[in-house]
């Protein structure tokens, strides 16, 4: 059986152009600066030492079509190697401790006198800020500084130990007392129980001199406490008699209409 000679030339053709494709990319790639990246973790008080670490804690380096991946070395630190410029989101992930995401920053400049140069006379930059989940990505925060000059790395913030459980609370007196409707019944229990102790043990003239100017405070017409000459008016104001239309009538005082009749009668 012979192949058709269109087929054959139509897939030779084919290989062709998929191997310069193929070239094609890796020499674009190529001809970007790359440069190496390095996270590490510093002791704190939440992380004593990295060696209490999972082995699967790994970092990412995460951007639009781009991902990179590092895990965790024996010198508590993540090497990203042939890293691209562009904008780049930092993440730690551990089984057991959280840490704060860096926004990193990957810029290719010109070269210059004494910097570190790359491919094609440019160097490459990097810059890192603290960010976290929700942040507007233009807005950035407290810029992190690199230990060990330009070729150092990025410390990443351990955040605290990873709580998957919520402990049920137990019963304490001290969080009874501290609600504020018990304070406020408390408060008021002892100034009823203390206050008349605190008064029979006054001296006589400052304790008639209390009384005096309890008699004259307004809270003692409100409360009933003293129907004196000095009341208020409205202490006598009868509301029903009002909401009827009839003015309250004094004790012993005889009627208009009883007046009237009895002069009527006189003259007759």
């Amino acid at each position: 059986m012979q192949i058709p000679l269109a087929s054959v030339l139509l897939g030779a053709l084919s290989c062709l152009a998929t191997a310069a494709d193929a070239s094609s990319s890796s020499s674009r790639h190529d001809a970007q600066p790359q440069t190496t990246l390095t996270l590490w973790i510093p002791s704190s008080q939440q992380l004593p030492a990295a060696h209490v670490l999972p082995a699967s804690t790994h970092a990412t380096l995460t951007a639009l079509g781009a991902s990179y991946r590092a895990p965790l070395s024996t010198a508590a630190s993540f090497v990203f190697r042939n890293v691209t410029p562009g904008s780049y989101l930092a993440d730690v992930h551990c089984r057991d401790y959280a840490f704060a995401p860096l926004r990193v920053d990957v810029v290719a400049l010109e070269a210059e006198s004494g910097g570190k140069e790359g491919k094609k006379g440019e160097r490459v930059v990097v810059k890192a800020w603290e960010t976290y989940r929700g942040n507007d990505w233009g807005n950035k925060g407290q810029e992190a500084t690199r230990s060990g000059g330009e070729d150092g790395g990025f410390a990443v913030r351990v955040l605290g130990y990873k709580e998957y459980f919520t402990e049920r609370g137990a019963f304490s007196v001290f969080g009874i007392l501290k609600n504020p409707m018990i304070l406020m019944g408390l408060v008021s229990m002892v100034l009823f129980i203390g206050l008349p102790k605190l008064v029979e043990n006054m001296d006589p003239e400052m304790r008639a001199e209390f009384e005096e100017q309890q008699k004259k405070s307004p809270m003692a017409s409100i409360m009933g406490g003293g129907q004196q000459s000095g009341a208020s008016p409205m202490g006598n104001f009868d509301v029903a008699a009002y909401m009827a239309g009839s003015g309250k009538k004094d004790e012993g005082e005889p009627a208009s209409s009883n007046n009237g009749g009895g002069k009527k009668n006189g003259k007759r």
